[in-house]
């Protein structure tokens, strides 16, 4: 037997291989024809690769069913109706609210979000619509997918919105539908707005803003801030005094969150009181009207200050006669002759309390005769200045004597001979300060220059207007205060010169679009040739763009 075996197996291997090659053979012909399919249908599925690679194309039309109604042809749906039939059908706006009131403040422009909640928003804004698709009730049945105003009269007081909304019908078929819904405005005042028309002198916390110097240009800064953060937006009332600024508030907690704001931007320090005004013996409430009285430091910026011994000391003998540049909720100072500089916080300076030796309305006109370059131009706090010894003379001086004066400034990097610059005049002062006198045998320079003068470049310009403009509070001015108009307009004025010169204070106010601009062939954005001037790119994000007013009219009633 096992001989037999041996015999079969001697004799028949070829046979067992063969049968052993076929198997791998049909396993790699059902590889490839597995590979040829797949590849088929991907370019099936692809017409853009089936033709890269060359193949015939059979190209498919969508099929199109009758409808089960009026009988048109038309794209097969889940409920083989088409659209006109299917919304005669169906309604899926039955139900939803398509009129509906709302309660509207007409001084202060708010909308009342029940129960007690009053919202601010302009007509046509995000603000209004959001609010308008709040107050619809059972919107939650459909899918919101776009929303839009229709115009009407300002005076008709009624909102019209323009509502799409989608939702699943017969079969599972999608329809989409658009309907109007009205709001009607009913006029009420909000609670703050009636005391104020009871009584307009009915206020709860005010704010006195003061600032002892003989200008307003840091009141004109801080009123840019104010709008550029609407840190004033719950002021029921602004009254401009002689020396400063009065805000009224309705509750005392606008009156705090304003004088914090104000503590954050300049160097201040405060006090408050308060005075009682009815008490309820019965219910033991107590009405108090709250008075801060809020006081800015007189330190302004492009001053010339002589530091006290001990702050200088304490600043690592900084100056003593240094500039201010720049005034936060601290002062920058620098000193011009050494290029040092360091900052001053509020608790060191109200510490002390000391006062500017020259303020800017003291600026007095120089032109350069020579200038030499002494140290590299460095970076300082963010700004370059190269120190250098200049040769100058007023040029009131001019057809008069021939000073001229010899002096070291920070200028050198700006200042070329025949350039005008703005300084101080030292020489010819008299400088009756307690801090001065301290310092014993301190060299005092003859002039100390502040800035370049583009005075003379500016006469160039021919036309006055500029392509930019500033909003403003709406500020009454107090009987009481005796305001120089004149004089305010002129510091208005270089208040919008020194926005022009120094782009680091243009960071943070708004500058907007004046659409009143026309430019001339002999004017353009600059302020004479190379005079400083506000670039266009800052002006972009106030800018409004927009088209024609009679289109957007049209786009408005379709």
């Amino acid at each position: 037997m096992q001989g037999y075996i041996i015999f079969i197996a001697h004799n028949f291997r070829p046979l067992l291989l063969l049968c052993w090659y076929c198997k791998i053979l049909t396993i790699c012909l059902s590889l490839f024809f597995f590979s040829v399919f797949f590849l088929c249908a991907v370019m099936l599925h692809s017409p853009a690769m089936a033709e890269e690679a060359g193949m015939f194309m059979v190209h498919q039309t969508v099929g199109s069913v009758l409808c089960c109604k009026c009988g048109i042809p038309m794209a097969p749906n889940a409920a083989n109706m088409c659209v006109k039939c299917l919304r005669s059908e169906v309604d899926i706006t039955e139900g939803l609210q398509k009129h509906v009131t709302i309660v509207h403040c007409p001084e202060c422009d708010c909308y009342l979000q029940p129960p007690r909640t009053w919202i601010k928003a302009q007509l046509e804004s995000k603000e209004l619509l959001t609010f308008c698709v709040k107050r619809l009730k059972n919107l939650n049945k459909v899918r919101l997918v776009h929303a839009e105003f229709i115009w009407t009269e300002p005076h008709s007081k009624r909102i019209k919105v323009k509502l799409k909304v989608q939702k699943e019908v017969l079969n599972g078929a999608i329809l989409e539908q658009s309907y109007v819904v009205e709001y009607v405005q009913q006029e009420h005042m909000c609670e703050s707005c009636s005391r104020v028309q009871a009584n307009p002198d009915q206020w709860v916390a005010s704010v006195q803003l003061r600032q002892h110097v003989s200008h307003r240009r840091t009141f004109f800064y801080l009123e840019q801030l104010i709008l550029r953060h609407g840190a004033a937006a719950s002021a029921i009332k602004i009254k401009q005094m002689e020396q400063g600024i009065d805000f009224f508030f309705a509750n005392r907690s606008h009156g705090v969150k304003f004088v914090e704001f104000v503590g954050k931007v300049a160097p201040v320090r405060s006090r408050s009181d308060k005075q009682l005004v009815s008490h309820d013996s019965k219910s033991n409430n107590y009405n108090y009207k709250h008075t801060f009285s809020v006081e800015i430091s007189p330190i302004c910026r492009e001053d010339l200050i002589c530091l006290p011994p001990k702050v200088r000391s304490s600043l690592g003998n900084l100056g003593p006669l240094v500039i201010c540049t720049k005034v936060t909720n601290s002062i920058a100072l620098f000193d011009p002759f050494t290029l040092r500089h360091c900052f001053l916080d509020t608790d060191q300076y109200w510490r002390y309390s000391f006062k500017s030796l020259h303020t800017s309305r003291e600026l007095v006109e120089y032109i350069v005769l020579d200038i030499e370059i002494i140290s590299p131009e460095v970076n300082v706090g963010g700004s370059r200045f190269a120190l250098a010894d200049a040769q100058v003379a007023r040029v009131s001086d001019f057809g008069k004597n021939d000073t001229i004066f010899n002096t070291k400034t920070h200028l050198g990097h700006l200042l070329n001979p025949g350039d005008y610059a703005l300084g101080y005049d030292l020489y010819g002062a008299n400088s009756n300060d307690d801090e001065l006198e301290k310092y014993k045998g301190l060299v005092i320079p003859d002039a100390v220059l502040i800035k370049k003068s583009y005075e003379e470049k500016r006469q160039k310009k021919h036309a006055k207007a500029r392509p930019w403009k500033l909003k403003s509070l709406g500020m009454e001015v107090d009987d009481k205060a005796k305001l120089d108009q004149e004089k305010v307009d002129s510091e208005y004025e270089q208040f919008l010169k020194d926005l022009e010169e120094n782009p680091e204070m243009r960071l943070n106010i708004s500058l907007y679009h004046n659409e009143e601009y026309q430019p001339s062939e002999r004017a353009s954005m600059s302020d004479g040739e190379d005079a400083p001037s506000v670039p266009l790119e800052e002006l972009l994000a106030d800018l409004e763009l927009r088209d024609d007013k009679d289109e957007d009219d049209s786009s408005m009633r379709e």
